[in-house]
């Protein structure tokens, strides 16, 4: 008789252990699935420090949210057919959500119109495209931006307000570019003896601005000041004017931060910065593509905001958080 009741008593557990299997595999198939989430920054060039950032603020909002995220862009901010190609080959991997920084107004539109119709949630950042194709854009208002850039070059300029002033943009084509220097001329056209020479780009190549500002600065012996529209840009034209003995001479605004224009920033060669708030960005996108991706409604444009950065206000606590935005991984 007992071991009759041991048998029984074994099959109970054996059902048991079998139905604690089934109930956690069914919990597993009712768990919903982590958002795969493709980031596509402009340039995976890891010298490049708003990137950087941005992925900060990526893989911060990725742990929090629970949200898997892969990254995968060109070496250049100008190869803009390479960014083509990655973004076909995602609409073939078909990820839940893309964000995607746009290397060219016009020319990225036609895939990232594809991407949509494949049923992906497209998110931009920092750098929008024509049409306004995707389902939110977060990025600071670049236009605003050269606003405050053209007027602060001004007044780095002595009170008589004359003379020729230089624009380097990086990349011709993109969102980014085109805004800031369209908000650079509208501010300097309220300065009828500053001329606003013909942009010229560097390609966000640090040498290349380098090489630009020294042929500017033998071209146009009466230079007055340089707006130099994003890092690299700022710290090859940096580079050029010291090199130059240029200093008191041209000044300098810049965009963006990274060690090296804080460096010239506290010696006087760098006037002023726009700084840009990069890990909100990419924090925000994340955030914003899950919750399209779940079918929410989301603001179809977040303006991320920028400050003003000088050797005057550089220590303040404020302004130190922007300046140095790094948090561990």
């Amino acid at each position: 008789m007992m071991r009759k009741w041991t048998w029984v008593f074994i099959g109970a557990a054996l059902l048991a252990v079998l139905a604690a299997f089934a109930f956690d595999a069914g919990m597993t198939r009712l768990k919903p699935q982590a958002k795969h989430i493709l980031f596509v920054p402009k340039t995976i060039d890891s010298s490049f420090e708003f990137w950087e950032v941005m992925r900060q603020g990526v893989d911060t909002a990725a742990a929090e949210f629970g949200a898997q995220v892969t990254v995968a862009g060109t070496e250049t901010e100008w190869d803009i057919e390479g960014q083509i190609a990655l973004l076909e080959q995602a609409i073939a991997d078909k990820p839940d959500a893309i964000i995607l920084a746009a290397t060219d107004y016009n020319r990225i539109a036609a895939v990232a119109k594809r991407i949509v119709e494949a049923g992906i949630t497209l998110v931009t950042v920092d750098s929008g495209m024509k049409d306004g194709i995707s389902g939110s854009f977060i990025a600071t208002d670049n236009y605003e931006g050269g606003r405050k850039a053209g007027k602060l070059l001004a007044d780095a300029i002595d009170p008589n307000r004359e003379g020729p002033v230089a624009i380097i943009n990086f990349v011709q084509g993109s969102a980014t570019a085109m805004d800031r220097e369209r908000g650079v001329r509208d501010s300097l056209a309220g300065y009828p003896g500053l001329e606003a020479l013909a942009p010229i780009y560097s390609n966000a190549s640090e040498d290349q601005a380098y090489r630009l500002t020294l042929e500017l600065l033998r071209s146009e012996p009466e230079l007055r000041g340089i707006a130099a529209l994003n890092e690299p840009t700022v710290v090859g034209a940096a580079r050029a004017i010291i090199e130059r003995q240029a200093v008191s001479r041209v000044k300098l605004i810049g965009f963006d931060n990274s060690m090296k224009e804080i460096a010239y920033l506290e010696d006087g060669v760098l006037q002023a910065t726009i700084v840009q708030k990069p890990f909100n960005m990419g924090y925000l996108a994340v955030k914003t593509a899950i919750e399209l991706s779940k079918g929410k409604k989301v603001q179809p444009a977040i303006d991320t905001g920028s400050e003003v950065i000088t050797k005057e206000n550089m220590y303040a606590s404020d302004k130190q958080k922007l300046l140095f935005p790094f948090v561990e991984r």
